[in-house]
């Protein structure tokens, strides 16, 4: 088989201490058709001089320097400078497994251009112990590469990891590549995989390892500190699912619920608002009177929201619509 090169876009900021490991496994992979485009961001500790001493090592490893600041230039800056088919990224503080590009690849061939392959993930620390949050995470995660179910869990977190990827250049630049300037980046180029009709493809392996450590982007940035991310998750519901023919239906009345239906009242006049809570059916929230869930059985086809967080609250609720013969993915979504 002729392998298709791969070019791996990392941008890369202070992160000297993890830097060679993180090149090494790179280096390490079964698969060598790859190119590692490397973008220093400003960094102000001996990032770029690791990234020099490895370049001169292997011609594969190419390094630049942001001529802007931030992640999503570097991000952009770093594709510009890639000449392979299949487009990777890589953080400049995590580990690939050995084989990951080669199975990545070796996938994306059966399926071609129109797919997009993903897989499962694992985060690691050196001297800790990884958050049970984190472990949930990533262990839901690879549950949902190895069951490829990502369409209809697609609301409740990204369903691909931010660095567990592989897509064909072109699909890349059809659904906007890196341009968009909308944070989490990853969580919106996943769902921009989705409306862009490619065939997401996950594979039952684990294919990226994530470092977890108290300085990430995402323990501290602003735009991270509510990780529900109501406002992308439901700007994509309404240009990817909403069917204005269909009864709108958000079933919920909590911190969640209330935060959802602010947003969705913005956007949408007509909204069915539904709990299992008896405290709460028959109050008016926001002009809308909160009905009990079996309102849903008065419908014509609805679409349902579902923002109750609680493992079990969404047992009891996806056993109480699948009893309806409705269809996640179709009919409902959980958002939380």
């Amino acid at each position: 088989m002729i392998k298709t090169q791969i070019s791996i876009v990392m941008p890369v900021k202070d992160t000297e201490k993890y830097l060679g490991a993180t090149i090494e496994s790179v280096l390490n992979q079964s698969f060598q058709n790859w190119e590692l485009i490397a973008i220093n961001d400003d960094s102000t500790d001996n990032s770029l001089q690791v990234l020099e001493e490895y370049a001169t090592l292997d011609s594969r490893i190419k390094v630049f320097t942001n001529p802007n600041t931030g992640l999503l230039e570097a991000l952009r800056f770093g594709y510009s400078k890639t000449s392979g088919t299949l487009i990777h990224r890589m953080d400049s503080d995590d580990k690939m497994p050995v084989s990951k590009l080669s199975l990545m690849h070796d996938e994306w061939i059966k399926h071609g251009k129109g797919s997009v392959v993903t897989g499962g993930a694992e985060y690691f620390m050196d001297k800790a112990e990884v958050g049970d949050g984190f472990k949930r995470y990533a262990n839901w995660l690879t549950e949902v590469s190895r069951t490829n179910s990502h369409a209809e869990n697609i609301y409740r977190e990204s369903v691909i990891a931010s660095n567990c990827w592989l897509a064909h250049r072109d699909d890349f630049d059809k659904i906007g590549g890196f341009e968009p300037n909308t944070f989490p980046e990853d969580y919106d180029l996943c769902f921009r995989f989705y409306q862009g009709g490619l065939k997401i493809v996950g594979l039952d392996a684990v294919l990226h390892l994530w470092r977890d450590r108290p300085d990430r982007i995402s323990r501290n940035w602003d735009v991270y500190k509510d990780n529900r991310f109501f406002d992308l998750k439901i700007h994509y519901f309404l240009s990817i699912e909403r069917d204005s023919d269909r009864p709108l239906v958000l079933w919920g009345a909590g911190k969640n619920g209330k935060d959802l239906a602010k947003l969705i009242l913005s956007q949408e006049s007509n909204l069915t608002w539904v709990c299992d809570n008896e405290k709460k059916v028959g109050k008016d929230i926001y002009g809308i009177r909160m009905e009990r869930f079996k309102k849903i059985k008065d419908l014509n086809d609805p679409q349902i929201i579902i923002a109750v967080a609680s493992p079990d609250g969404q047992k009891e609720i996806e056993m109480v619509l699948e009893s309806w013969d409705l269809i996640a993915g179709d009919d409902y979504w959980f958002f939380a």
